[in-house]
């Protein structure tokens, strides 16, 4: 069946939803609002590439096994294009202990554990000029979308079409589909609400903004040895992590919570930024100036919302001949780096669906039910684990809490329990590596009786005998981190009290 598509931006929802559709021969105009990159090289698209309609364009990221399998395996010339391009694999051996070494035996299934990572500027370049080789591709650049067409039928209401805004003024584009992949900012299901679809949402917050700022490795410098001295972790205040980039590039995000006033403001200033940085052992060789030094300026971002969309609720499509994917109809927390899976997934969901069946209404309501099936586990995983966060980051800001014996007990399980058994058994990583890479059910790995009984035993031989698993500490406790940047580490306690 030949179809006219219409792709609602250029971002990754949209590239992704260009690469899973070209190869079936559909004709796919994508409209982008933002100006086409620049002709050069990914650094030169990191300095002067516009991209306003995508606020986390310089953010930390990272593609998850799940979507470096997709690539690799329904593109491998666009995976052999972004190696060439500088961006990075980490692989299952760059997460190994010391005590996993001591006795690993490699495996198969290593293979697919592999993070593909550079600047997301670097990625979106080289998937755009790769989608747009494909002669049934055209990308529209600087061509705004100011609504859907829409048409009341006796089937329901139906999307033909986008009036667009360019340099030649108003017009409108006819299509067979419109694919919204227009990220946070798009209006069109808000629009479809206005003319009566019924379209439920779940929506809250994520509880943090995101603080990021680049680096540049100096001239024959190498980034620092892996050691016990961890570059990722949670200092139960604050986040932090390094992502390795491409071309010498990395960048390190810090996370806050909303509710750390004093310390979300002071984060946007580079002196503050790095006296932070400076405080956390594991950060410490990333910026040392002799090894890097910063080539941007601290990128905030908050508003962080997740949100769930359904667009066929009871199994009734709410339109026809419309489709969401990416941030436009599943929101989650950067923290977990499924943005651009997420997006990736449905987009290749919705190929295999409307290869299955040419009607709108059954397209719609299977579209639906294989997102719930393969995605929404994953979302509620994250929102509980977000909710549960946000107790805590109140917590520290209540004077005299003390958690009740459930909430230690929990907290012990965790901590000295469930990381310790991962940190020891090379096993049982692979096994949560399986849910954090979106493998499997994020939480399969848990509710194995084997998995469960190794972690139990971890957790009742005692702290002593589980010593040399434990990384050192950290980073400092809020009360010293924040008085040593000069900061009051008060204030916001007397807020939260008030």
């Amino acid at each position: 069946m030949h179809e006219r598509v219409l792709v609602i931006g250029a971002g990754i929802a949209g590239l992704c939803t260009a690469l899973a559709l070209a190869p079936t021969g559909r004709d796919i105009v994508i409209l982008e609002r933002d100006p086409s990159p620049p002709r050069g090289d990914a650094d030169e698209a990191f300095k002067d590439w516009n991209r306003r309609g995508v606020g986390h364009l310089r953010h930390s990221h990272a593609f998850l096994a799940r979507l470096r399998t997709i690539i690799k395996t329904e593109h491998p010339e666009l995976h052999a294009e972004l190696l060439r391009a500088g961006c990075r694999e980490i692989g299952f051996d760059r997460m190994l202990t010391d005590i996993h070494r001591a006795d690993y035996r490699p495996q198969a299934e290593d293979r697919d554990f592999v993070v593909l990572t550079s600047r997301r500027t670097t990625l979106e370049l080289v998937i755009r000029r790769y989608v747009e080789h494909h002669p049934n591709v055209r990308i529209a650049s600087e061509t705004f979308v100011r609504k859907l067409l829409t048409q009341a039928t006796p089937e329901g209401l139906r999307v033909v079409g986008v009036s667009v805004a360019d340099a030649n003024g108003p017009r409108d584009v006819i299509g067979d589909i419109v694919i919204d992949a227009g990220g946070r900012t798009s209006s069109g299901i808000e629009q479809l609400m206005e003319e009566g679809a019924v379209i439920p949402e779940e929506s809250e917050t994520a509880g943090i903004l995101y603080f990021t700022r680049h680096f540049r490795l100096q001239p024959g410098a190498s980034e620092p040895p892996r050691s016990k001295l961890a570059a990722t972790g949670d200092l139960g205040f604050l986040k932090f992590g390094v992502f390795p980039g491409d071309n010498g590039c990395f960048s390190i995000t810090i996370c806050v919570p909303e509710i750390e006033l004093e310390l979300r403001k002071a984060m946007v200033d580079p002196e503050v930024f790095n006296a932070v940085c400076a405080r956390i052992p594991g950060l410490v060789p990333w910026i040392d100036p002799a090894i890097a030094e910063g080539v941007s300026r601290i990128y905030g971002m908050g508003e962080l919302n997740s949100r769930w969309r359904d667009l066929a609720p009871e199994g009734a499509p709410s339109v026809l001949g419309y489709f969401a994917v990416g941030d436009n109809l599943i929101r989650t927390n950067p923290l977990y780096g499924r943005g651009c899976s997420f997006a990736a997934v449905s987009a290749y969901l919705l190929r295999d669906v409307l290869v299955s069946t040419e009607d709108a209404g059954e397209r719609l309501i299977e579209f639906q039910a294989r997102v719930n099936a393969e995605l929404h586990p994953y979302y509620l995983n994250m929102r509980d684990q977000d909710r549960s966060a946000i107790r805590r980051a109140r917590q520290n800001l209540t004077p005299g809490y003390r958690p009740n014996i459930k909430s230690r007990v929990i907290k012990s399980f965790l901590e000295d329990g469930v990381n310790i058994a991962v940190r020891s058994d090379a096993n049982l990583l692979r096994e949560a590596l399986r849910g954090f890479h979106m493998l499997e059910h994020p939480s399969a790995w848990l509710k194995r009786p084997d998995n469960l009984a190794k972690i139990l035993r971890y957790w009742l031989r005692g702290k002593a005998r589980n010593a040399e698993a434990y990384p050192p500490k950290l980073g400092p406790g809020r009360i010293e981190l924040m008085r040593s940047v000069g900061l009051s580490p008060e204030a916001d306690m007397i807020r939260a009290a008030a």
